[in-house]
């Protein structure tokens, strides 16, 4: 799957992730360990680690070439990450449907990065990926990313109770999907 590098905004650019990646990264979730935190499944120390971050990514990477997941990262024009994009769960067949999830960094929120980056990778889900709809949840007190779905044409379709253990506990979300086009899958 080819997927390009494109500039999301002031400088970000979106392009996928790399096995090179794992120590910037690691830099970029020590650096935001705690502004994830209330968000994210709880990350044991060892998830911190280069050696962490390097088995991550080669679990990712083998998910990405057998086509059940596209990763990519948002890259400052320093090279420092700046957050992350993943469609994860990718089906194919009559579903062509994945779940997305995304982080931006706390030095980098209300700069139009996460909704320029879903913007993108919705596009490359219908284009070149070729799924018909995109899910993603937030635990129901992430206004800011459910704001940030509504506003790239993500739709409610509920609330599921207890649906992710996020931060060492069960947590209900709100359910969001976008529609990406109405043609036949490929079969």
């Amino acid at each position: 799957m080819n997927i390009e590098t494109e500039e999301i905004a002031h400088g970000v650019i979106l392009r996928p992730l790399v096995q090179g990646d794992a120590e910037a990264l690691c830099a970029a979730y020590v650096e935001n360990r705690k502004h994830l935190e209330p968000w994210e499944p709880y990350r044991p120390d060892s998830f911190f680690t280069l050696e962490g971050q390097t088995e991550r990514l080669e679990g990712l990477l083998r998910q990405f070439s057998e086509g059940g997941l596209v990763p990519w990262v948002l890259e400052s024009d320093g090279g420092r990450i700046v957050g992350a994009i993943t469609l994860s769960g990718i089906s194919m067949g009559p579903f062509c449907s994945a779940y997305l999830g995304y982080w931006v960094a706390a030095d980098q929120q209300n700069r139009g990065l996460a909704g320029g980056a879903v913007e993108r990778v919705c596009r490359i889900a219908r284009d070149t990926v070729g799924l018909h709809r995109i899910e993603a949840s937030t635990i129901i007190e992430n206004i800011a990313s459910q704001r940030v779905l509504k506003r790239c044409g993500f739709d409610s379709i509920g609330m599921a109770p207890s649906y992710l253990h996020i931060n060492g506990e069960w947590r209900d979300c709100c359910l969001f999907q976008r529609i990406l086009h109405n043609a036949d899958p490929a079969m």
